[in-house]
């Protein structure tokens, strides 16, 4: 996990990625074990629990923070004042249920860069079948100092 907590931001409850698969010039791969034991399924849905939507999507934008992390090295974006922060989601598109136990990996791929956004698409596999496909965008947004 340290490999992740050096990337990004996000913690345990809403860290939705267990592995860093792959890194490359092109995008990332992690992956996520959904645990019986997450909170959420004791609201969606008790007696049938199914991972929700929206943190899928969750799982695809840290993914994609985490790829970032490592492209922008080079560039003066990487510091601690630095936050990914998602600014568009376009096309999510549901394709298969994930439950507790299934273990996902997901894939992000860098599209293009317009200053501090970036454009990207990803998808969440289960057992090699997509599960969900959507394209976003993260922007780098710098902390304002504080008076």
């Amino acid at each position: 996990m340290d490999d992740i907590y050096r990337r990004i931001p996000h913690r345990p409850p809403f860290l939705f990625i267990d592995k860093i698969l792959e890194i490359n010039e092109d995008g990332a791969r992690a992956s996520l074990t959904i645990r019986p034991d997450f909170s959420f399924f004791e609201g969606h849905y008790p007696g049938n629990p199914i991972m929700p939507g929206v943190l899928l999507c969750e799982a695809v934008f840290q993914t994609g923070a985490i790829f970032l992390a490592d492209h922008l090295k080079s560039e003066s974006l990487t510091d601690e004042s630095i936050t990914p922060v998602l600014s568009r989601i376009r096309d999510a598109r549901f394709k298969r249920m994930v439950k507790p136990e299934d273990i996902v990996e997901i894939s992000v791929t860098l599209g293009e860069k317009m200053g501090h956004f970036f454009s990207m698409t990803g998808e969440v596999r289960k057992e090699g079948k997509v599960a969900l496909t959507i394209s976003y965008a993260l922007a780098m947004v710098k902390e304002e100092p504080k008076k």
